[in-house]
């Protein structure tokens, strides 16, 4: 699939349109899409946790939730915004026997103000990932 050069200050188009922006800078290919439609929302997708493009794969789960909530704040900066604007976050697990670490991990990072969310067990992630977290946040 070829990247396109969608300027993110401008109107994104349409998700079914070929021409929208992939999220750059790592070695895996996948689906991620920064932005999506043309509307008051804000798709973040596999947000990995990574530094400098490479999976901490082999970090504990709490840590690796703390690099992705990272990566997610970047994310949000690089579009004005904050985890403050953040309404929904799905979470994908390798091993939910590390859900209340990284809940805790998750709580600090919210404060007071938890966004919806939804947990999924899966069986394998990117790059031997076992965190990944998608989120949906407010343009207004």
């Amino acid at each position: 699939m070829q990247q396109s050069n969608i300027d993110l200050d401008q109107s994104p188009s349409r998700a079914s349109v070929s021409g929208r922006k992939q999220r750059a800078g790592t070695d895996f290919i996948g689906g991620y899409g920064q932005t999506t439609g043309s509307s008051d929302l804000l798709f973040i997708e596999g947000q990995l946790p990574t530094t400098d493009g490479v999976v901490d794969g082999d970090q504990p789960a709490p840590v690796q939730m703390e690099r992705s909530l990272k990566n997610l704040q970047t994310a949000l900066a690089q579009q004005g915004r904050t985890l403050d604007d953040v309404l929904k976050v799905t979470v994908y697990f390798t091993d939910l026997k590390h859900y209340d670490a990284v809940n805790e991990v998750y709580r600090e990072a919210f404060d007071e103000q938890l966004p919806a969310r939804t947990v999924v067990g899966v069986s394998e992630l990117l790059g031997g990932a076992s965190i990944q977290l998608d989120a949906v946040a407010a343009i207004e």
